[in-house]
């Protein structure tokens, strides 16, 4: 099969799209022919080596985490899903012809591949998000960084719970917030109290997607730091906030399912940019700049 790779570290330009092994699912594990895969902030910081630990490449690099696709094989001991089914979900090296989940649901027929695509991560993510922070109707949430891929699936599915959303992104993206549900605010140097005035005092719980802001600034928006939880500031937890980077936190097929009836019900509606594969470093470039709206998504 044809999949994206790369032999050594540096920028978007060292991606290819070649030929690689066929995959086949193990147990628990489902393989899709591949119709669309989203591009994830993961993947270049695979590629640039931000995650070798300083060590060299060993061997073939290849990229990607969620996709949209067609069943067609099942591993021993999956039920419920068969040869033939449209599912969306997360795996690894999905960035491929052919891609092999570890985690899946059905995708909704009115879906378009490439909504069903960008919806595996950041719907995980924000599933999770929510759950840790335990938010519910009535609440107010705070997103930093929300008109991204996991933030903005983060403010609605927060309003389908029935929560108040503030959320962060520059000028620029304030119409798209508004568009989706959450009230705007600049992020930048004077957050906090942009914040607050939007709130009309303390908010409920803050979910940092973006791990840009001061922790300590986060942290004097809530009435605990706990009810502070970020995926991208690792050291947010020396300050009393939490951290989450999945694991044991996570909990995919539930958080999928739950993505799929919210994309049925057009409550969760994901703005995507589609590429081919062999445009991929044009895509990873415009990731690597932080200001996404929505979600890059490539296609065969």
């Amino acid at each position: 099969m044809r999949a994206l790779q790369f032999m050594v570290y540096g920028g978007p330009e060292v991606v290819e799209w070649g030929d690689a092994p066929d995959p086949h699912p193990g147990p628990g594990q489902v393989r899709v022919a591949v119709r669309a895969a989203s591009v994830n902030p993961i993947d270049w910081k695979a590629f640039s080596g931000a995650m070798s630990g300083g060590e060299p490449m060993a061997g073939t690099g290849y990229l990607g985490y969620d996709a949209a696709g067609v069943v067609d094989e099942v591993g021993d001991g999956v039920t419920g899903v068969s040869v033939g089914d449209d599912v969306f979900g997360r795996g690894r090296n999905t960035q491929a012809e052919y891609a092999v989940l570890d985690s899946w649901a059905a995708k909704p027929p009115s879906i378009d591949w490439a909504v069903a695509a960008a919806a595996g991560v950041a719907g995980e993510t924000a599933e999770r998000g929510l759950r840790l922070l335990e938010v519910k109707t009535g609440d107010t949430l705070f997103v930093d960084g929300g008109a991204g891929g996991v933030g903005a699936v983060t403010v609605q599915m927060a309003l389908a719970r029935g929560a108040r959303v503030i959320a962060s992104a520059s000028e620029a993206n304030h119409d798209y917030l508004r568009e989706i549900g959450a009230t705007p605010v600049l992020y930048g140097q004077g957050l906090a109290e942009r914040v607050r005035a939007a709130a009309g005092g303390p908010v409920d719980a803050v979910f940092d997607v973006a791990g840009k802001t001061p922790v300590q600034e986060l942290i004097s928006l809530v009435p605990e730091p706990s009810q502070v939880l970020s995926i991208a500031n690792f050291a947010a937890g020396q300050a009393g906030a939490r951290v989450s980077g999945g694991g044991a936190d996570s909990q995919p097929m539930q958080a999928l399912a739950q993505v799929a009836d919210l994309l049925a019900q057009n409550k969760l509606v994901i703005k995507v940019q589609t590429f081919p594969f062999d445009r991929a470093a044009e895509a990873y470039r415009i990731s690597q700049t932080g200001h996404v709206r929505g979600k890059l998504v490539l296609v065969p």
